[in-house]
């Protein structure tokens, strides 16, 4: 079993770096409430020197060809790939997530991003643009300094969806993981070093919102992207404005998900619990709000409630358990409240809706139907177990309904008719969509939302218009003609 106590806190310019004045920040593994790690926050020298370290290492990795940036990121994704167990282990130390769950979905598609975005750095390329006797070319350059802001339900995987395609236009970066699971993002700032990344290039800081707006707010930083929710991300964006800086904001939702008449149950039912009960329903892009055909509704919550017998809640690292806990006794605090307020408003409870009578913090899948479009429950995002089942009647309806909230993440649709199918989708206010499964992130799909769910695009091709800026060059290969 990997030790979850880290060399240091930081890990700036290519070595562990402690600094114990920072504040104290302790690791509470969620599964038990015990304490594995104790960590400090980054002082005011510690994110001095990491940007330091960033901005000169920035210089250095600019100037190597992109084959090299890639042979560099593609080793670094051998590493993850061999080291995989003792990540994944960790990750579900630090998460709460059961390692059958981390062992397929964390360090490997962060491996999986590294891999990509290696394979895509030597193709970054400008254009040549002829204009009959003369011409203009273009070129793709780094931003700079860029800033990683984490959220907790993905440590790893957020901290390379963000290196990877930074690190493959030549950028550096500064990343800050949630101060909730701070472990799994200084494993992978060693691996790059050892991969061949220069010193520096990728820093990882620990702390609360105090040291991301510091961070946020430095003249060096040419780039923020955050994951997180909301209200956090209206703060940073705006920071990040006042320094006109660039940015990627990955944001929360409360994502539709359509069951028609038509779909075939089981899927449905499986779209449904993915889309709500994994990860313990911490997920962004999660279809909380779940809408079935009222035809459909009775035989949904029938099946539904049959498969979620089989939920198995223990121990995070036997590879048995199925279903671990939220990730603080916070979380696990607001869930509750709003279960209880779901129930005072009139939401029927299916299932679940209580805590264990076991350490950690859990909260059981919990199920509501006959919700209504103005309760809180289906208005605001809960990230927890919590599905709220919807009835409606017509598409038009539900369609009208689907998109009549601030948020645009996701959206899915279950329905053998492809063509309605894509007709919903096609209507559906939301930047990443599904038919027939739901929250599928491969690496070569991007991914983000609209509205107040976010702006900008990680992973695929996407991303790198987020990480790198076009510089148009004319040239004249005639005398210059002026007026006087």
């Amino acid at each position: 079993m990997i030790n979850p106590q880290p060399q240091a806190s930081h890990f700036v310019d290519g070595a562990w770096l402690e600094d114990a004045a920072g504040a104290a920040l302790a690791v509470i593994h969620p599964a038990t409430g015990a304490e594995i790690a104790h960590l400090h926050e980054a002082t005011p020298a510690v994110i001095d020197a990491a940007l330091a370290a960033a901005t000169r290492a920035q210089a250095d990795w600019a100037q190597r060809s992109g084959a090299e940036r890639g042979r560099v990121l593609r080793r670094a994704a051998d590493l993850i790939r061999a080291r995989n167990r003792a990540l994944s282990e960790l990750e579900t130390l630090d998460t709460g997530k059961p390692l059958q769950e981390t062992l397929v979905a964390d360090a490997s598609s962060a491996a999986d991003a590294l891999e990509y975005f290696g394979g895509l750095a030597a193709t970054l390329t400008g254009e040549h643009i002829p204009l009959g006797a003369n011409w203009a070319y273009t070129i793709r350059e780094p931003l700079g300094v860029c800033v990683g802001i984490g959220a907790w339900n993905y440590p790893t995987q957020i901290a390379c969806w963000k290196a990877a395609p930074a690190l493959a236009c030549g950028n550096a970066m500064v990343f800050k993981p949630s101060e909730e699971t701070p472990l799994c993002a200084l494993q992978i700032a060693e691996i790059l070093v050892e991969a061949g990344a220069p010193a520096g290039l990728f820093n990882v800081v620990q702390g609360r919102g105090a040291v991301g707006a510091a961070l946020v707010s430095d003249p060096r930083v040419a780039k923020v992207s955050l994951t997180g929710s909301v209200p956090t991300g209206a703060r940073v964006y705006a920071a990040a404005a006042a320094g006109m800086k660039h940015v990627t904001m990955e944001l929360g939702g409360k994502s539709p998900l359509i069951v028609f008449e038509d779909a075939d149950l089981d899927d449905a039912v499986g779209g449904a619990i993915l889309g709500n009960f994994y990860s313990s329903g911490q997920v962004c892009s999660n279809g909380t709000r779940v809408f079935v055909h009222r035809a459909l509704r009775e035989a949904f919550l029938a099946r539904l409630t049959e498969r979620l017998a089989g939920v198995v809640m223990g121990d995070p690292l036997d590879e048995a358990t199925n279903f671990g806990p939220l990730v603080s006794a916070a979380q696990r605090d607001k869930v509750m409240g709003f279960i209880t307020r779901a129930q005072a408003e009139g939401a029927r409870l299916v299932c679940g809706g209580t805590i264990p009578d076991r350490p950690g913090f859990f909260v059981t899948p919990t199920v509501f139907a006959d919700v209504t479009d103005d309760m809180e429950v289906a208005r605001d995002e809960v990230f927890g177990p919590v599905m709220s089942v919807l009835d409606f009647d017509s598409e038009e309806e539900v369609l009208a309904r689907a998109n009549a909230t601030e948020f645009g993440l996701s959206a899915g649709v279950f329905t053998r008719d492809l063509t309605r199918a894509h007709r919903v989708i096609a209507r559906l206010q939301a930047g990443t969509c599904f038919i027939n499964s739901y929250n599928d992130a491969p690496v070569e799909v991007p991914f983000g939302g609209t509205k107040a769910s976010g702006v900008g695009r990680e992973n695929a091709r996407a991303a790198i218009e987020h990480y790198s800026q076009l510089k148009s060059v004319f040239v004249r290969m005639g005398p210059v003609e002026a007026p006087y």
